[in-house]
């Protein structure tokens, strides 16, 4: 931890919360001495109170650690770029539109690249009147299933999440184009594109 850093960084989000030192100190239960101190670099917080820090200043630990805010400009809100993190333990699905530091259940998460299908393993998609229907015959049990499917569009997401021993099976709007994005729990991300069911 760079003290400096990590110190403009505490003055940066305390005067962006309306707070002053005192009144940061207190919900620290800490002298408004020891802010003063880690706001002109001459010293850190305790460790066990970054997480308090970063709970009130509505950030991750890891910028108070590191003493950087990285914006992710690049790739902001282009929904087919969106990245999927599966955690293993809990099957925990979280997404972001670009790079992201992303933990669950202890574990530090990768992002998982789709892998386009054949034909073999592609969901049914079909139009029942102005909706598609989207089933497969994929295994659903508990060691093996389809946790969720996506629907991803340039400026939209959809998440349908699934569960072992149900059918998989949902209506969706009858989009033209974008694509479907699944999960299996043995084998990975996968996707395909909408506009091949299309006429």
């Amino acid at each position: 931890m760079n003290q400096v850093k990590t110190g403009n960084l505490i003055r940066l989000f305390r005067t962006q919360h309306g707070l002053t030192q005192k009144q940061l100190a207190e919900r620290l239960n800490v002298s408004d001495k020891a802010v003063s101190k880690w706001e002109l670099g001459n010293g850190c917080p305790d460790v066990s109170l970054l997480s308090e820090l970063a709970e009130i200043f509505e950030i991750d630990v890891h910028v108070l650690l590191t003493g950087e805010i990285n914006l992710n400009e690049s790739e902001k809100g282009d929904m087919k770029k969106l990245s999927f993190y599966v955690c293993k333990k809990c099957g925990n699905i979280i997404t972001s539109t670009s790079d992201a530091n992303v933990s669950c259940c202890g574990d530090k998460l990768s992002p998982i690249e789709p892998v386009m299908t054949d034909d073999s393993e592609k969901l049914n998609v079909q139009d029942i009147g102005g909706e598609w229907f989207v089933s497969s015959d994929h295994e659903m049990t508990k060691e093996h299933y389809i946790s969720f499917v996506a629907y991803l569009s340039d400026n939209s997401v959809m998440l349908f999440k699934q569960y072992p021993e149900w059918n998989l099976q949902f209506t969706m709007p009858l989009y033209r184009t974008g694509r479907l994005v699944w999960y299996c729990t043995k084998h990975g991300l996968f996707c395909q594109d909408l506009k091949d069911y299309c006429k």
